[in-house]
């Protein structure tokens, strides 16, 4: 397993990030533990996560992720400081209009609730899940800047921020003398690039954000199940059917190709994309089974030539000026 620095902190992290959005939703408690269990002594030592994790499941009230991750820390004696631990906070955690956003009030209760929850007295990163326009940024990164001054909180991140927020932020911190942004969680893969690549790509290079994707293999569509007349019996199939053109379709048969070449899966392919990207420090897999997981950690075998790059750059172009 390789480790990066995550941007201008003194963490270090793993090359892959294991994702919990799964966990108490279509991976049980069981299962979770068993998938945590198996990352952590395969060399992963970045686990992301959030307070909603998942709210939207029949049954989760929200935190049971976090709830999750704190018991197998505790039953396992996992050393705290062999885990770079990651939440967020944003979200309605379902207590009202006040248990939501990007205010201090909600931040102070949010964090003590993950915490808790975490079983654990710091943060490694903690991240504003998305924007709040209702909260002036001075105020969030002040509260966030307290975190940091109490060791609550190590370092802060932002997640689904667009251009001109993340450059307010980061110039605001900078005229306050606060905590600043120091990673950024975008929706970014091989099929969804202009999101990142527009603006956001500039700024993190220009800042030393570090970058850490989320969605890496566009919602099962870049592990090559997805064919032009063979779709699977999935629920996600609505969801990334938004995917199918030709031009992706033409993506997956250069990718496949290059899989073969190397005795690799396309999904190693397009993780092992991300990886070669010099701004991403680690993306993150959300895995329903051991054997997902194994697969996922196969990409960190597979190294991809500068033509190969190339290639998949301009297979998944977004823009003439691209090519």
């Amino acid at each position: 397993m390789k480790y990066k620095n995550l941007g201008n902190t003194d963490l270090k992290v793993s090359s892959l990030c294991l994702g919990s959005m799964q966990f108490g939703w279509t991976a049980d408690e069981a299962l979770s533990l068993r998938i945590l269990s198996e990352a952590y002594h395969s060399g992963i030592n970045f686990i992301d996560t959030a307070n909603i994790y998942s709210r939207w499941a029949e049954g989760n009230p929200g935190g049971v992720s976090e709830r999750i991750i704190g018991n197998w820390l505790k039953e396992n004696k996992i050393p705290r400081e062999k885990i770079v631990l990651a939440t967020k906070v944003r979200g309605n955690m379902g207590a009202g209009k006040q248990d939501e956003g990007l205010s201090r009030q909600h931040i102070m209760k949010a964090v003590e609730d993950s915490l808790r929850r975490l079983q654990t007295d710091y943060i490694d990163l903690y991240q504003a899940h998305w924007p709040d326009d209702a909260t002036p940024i001075e105020e969030t990164l002040s509260a966030l800047d307290d975190l940091v001054k109490q060791g609550k909180v190590r370092f802060i991140g932002a997640s689904n921020y667009p251009a001109w927020k993340l450059m307010q932020a980061l110039w605001t911190a900078d005229k306050a003398g606060l905590a600043r942004f120091d990673t950024l969680q975008p929706h970014f893969n091989l099929v969804h690039r202009e999101e990142f690549e527009r603006d956001l790509a500039e700024v993190c290079h220009i800042y030393q954000i570090a970058v850490i994707p989320y969605s890496p293999l566009a919602g099962g569509f870049l592990t090559g199940k997805y064919q032009p007349n063979l779709l699977p019996n999935s629920a996600r199939v609505p969801g990334v059917k938004q995917y199918f053109t030709e031009q992706n379709w033409a993506l997956l048969d250069l990718m496949a190709v290059i899989a073969k070449r190397k005795g690799a899966h396309v999904s190693q392919i397009a993780l092992a994309w991300l990886i070669s990207n010099p701004l991403v420090a680690s993306p993150i897999i959300g895995v329903n089974s051991v054997e997902q997981l194994k697969d996922n950690l196969g990409a960190l075998k597979v190294t991809l030539t500068q033509e190969e790059v190339h290639k998949l750059d301009q297979a998944s172009r977004w823009r003439a000026a691209d090519s």
